[in-house]
């Protein structure tokens, strides 16, 4: 990832998370998918690079010799934009944190797992999936730190993939974003928001013109301060929302259902 772009020549950034590829079904994913696809291709000249900020998929690991079956067409389409040089960043969610070095190797995208910072002209914006930030969620984060050590990946990577990746699949048809209501999810006020308690504090020390954030599923633009403002850019199993920069200002957007 690049830490400064002096500018962005009349292009824009665009961000995404939260796609759940492989969750709650396989038709509703598949649909889903197809969707995003199309949503890749309308943004593809505009485009001066595009950020996944993980959670892309529902569940992901990859043993040496196999990775999860499916999600062919994403796959294909970042392809396709990394060969017409579109720089392509991937953040890991706690959905995917088992990414390694597939895509890097075979798709040139490289994979981040901790917020980044990146400097465009004079504006500075932090970047991330936003998962284990701010307070609370105490046993989640101990969890995190468990998944995300060696010992415990060296582990499942002992079982055979047609029962590792059964498992994780049984699991995904459990998680938040299978059985969520649209309804259910609601903004009440900001102080409820534990990724802009994060990003209040990290703006007391550091200033950050934007804060830049999935995990949440909820599309919201909050100020921070006087001068920043977190932008969390929602889910596409309900909202089918993402970001766009220019290099002055930042905008959620809705891309269209089939």
């Amino acid at each position: 990832m690049p830490e400064k772009i002096a500018s962005l020549h009349n292009k824009k950034i665009f961000f995404a998370s939260d796609f759940h590829l492989g969750a709650p079904t396989r038709e509703d994913s598949l649909q889903r998918e197809r969707r995003i696809v199309r949503w890749l291709d309308s943004i593809k000249d505009e485009a001066h690079s595009i950020y996944l900020l993980g959670d892309i998929f529902d569940f992901w690991f990859e043993y040496r010799h196999a990775i999860p079956r499916g999600f062919i067409r994403l796959q294909g389409k970042l392809a396709e934009l990394r060969d017409a040089g579109i720089p392509i960043i991937f953040f890991t969610g706690n959905h995917d944190m088992w990414m390694f070095d597939y895509f890097t190797e075979e798709l040139g995208i490289p994979i981040y797992r901790d917020p980044q910072v990146l400097t465009v002209g004079t504006q500075r914006l932090m970047i991330g999936h936003g998962d284990g930030l701010g307070p609370g969620d105490h046993t989640y984060k101990f969890l995190k730190k468990f998944f995300n050590s060696r010992l415990c990946q060296w582990l499942f990577a002992r079982i055979h993939p047609n029962f590792g990746i059964g498992l994780a699949n049984y699991w995904s048809r459990k998680s938040r974003i299978s059985n969520i209501k649209k309804q259910e999810d609601k903004f009440e006020k900001a102080e409820n928001e534990y990724l802009w308690v994060y990003c209040t504090e990290v703006e007391q020390k550091t200033h950050h013109d934007f804060y830049i954030f999935g995990h949440r599923h909820l599309p919201l633009d909050l100020p921070v301060g006087e001068h920043a403002r977190y932008i969390n850019i929602g889910e596409w199993v309900n909202f089918n929302t993402y970001g766009v920069y220019d290099g002055e200002t930042m905008v959620l957007k809705t891309f269209p259902r089939d």
